[in-house]
């Protein structure tokens, strides 16, 4: 996930943004939660982070303060559901390459399914959040099974307990994932395969490209 949004996206991306954010908050949090019994190594570590505009060292800047901007309702639920069904995607292909695939995950109506929904507005997409947390090169969302499911497909099961406000909100979800040899070429760019041929880089990548030409 991080690699493709660091090395593919475009240089001023909010994704790509959104990234390196994450990671400045979560080098912040480690440097100073290990400061107090390794204080020259977080104290050389703090003064190597480019982006710090202060120069008073670890210890006078003061504890952790993480933003509670972090903590949005749902996220986490929604991200520990994704990963739970990307477990199930990845022991149904057994080792083989993820991104040779593309998933389909069939949820009924209900709060697993608008937790996906934040991470995948689109039905079908191969950029989106859960498509990333699935490493798959392509994912489809769906309230239902395809009518061209084949009778052989081979469809993981699996529930999924979903726990808000302290518990006031309990839902047990079911759902389904099924996992499919994607069709694409591999991007020469991105490595996914969602190319039309190998030899050219996908809709994603000629867009960046596109654009990192015309701000040069």
């Amino acid at each position: 996930v991080l690699s493709c949004r660091l090395y593919c996206e475009e240089a001023k991306d909010p994704k790509r943004c959104s990234c390196q954010t994450v990671l400045a908050e979560a080098l912040d949090i480690v440097v100073r939660s290990f400061a107090p019994i390794l204080p020259h190594l977080a104290e050389e570590v703090f003064q190597y982070i480019p982006y710090k505009k202060d120069s008073e060292g670890v210890f006078r800047t003061g504890w952790i303060n993480a933003s509670s901007a972090w903590k949005k309702p749902g996220i986490e639920e929604a991200i520990e559901g994704a990963c739970a069904m990307r477990d199930s995607f990845l022991g149904s292909i057994s080792g083989k390459n993820a991104l040779e695939y593309e998933v389909i995950i069939v949820i009924e109506p209900g709060l697993l399914f608008e937790l996906m929904e934040a991470l995948q507005a689109e039905e079908t997409s191969s950029v989106s959040q859960l498509n990333e947390i699935m490493m798959a090169s392509q994912t489809t969302l769906l309230s239902e099974l395809p009518k061209e499911t084949p009778s052989d497909a081979n469809i993981i099961k699996g529930t999924f307990l979903i726990n808000l406000e302290g518990g006031d909100i309990c839902e047990q979800s079911s759902y389904k994932v099924i996992a499919r040899p994607i069709a694409k070429a591999k991007c020469p760019r991105c490595r996914r395969y969602t190319a039309e041929s190998s030899s050219t880089p996908c809709p994603r990548c000629l867009q960046v490209l596109a654009a990192g030409k015309g701000s040069t």
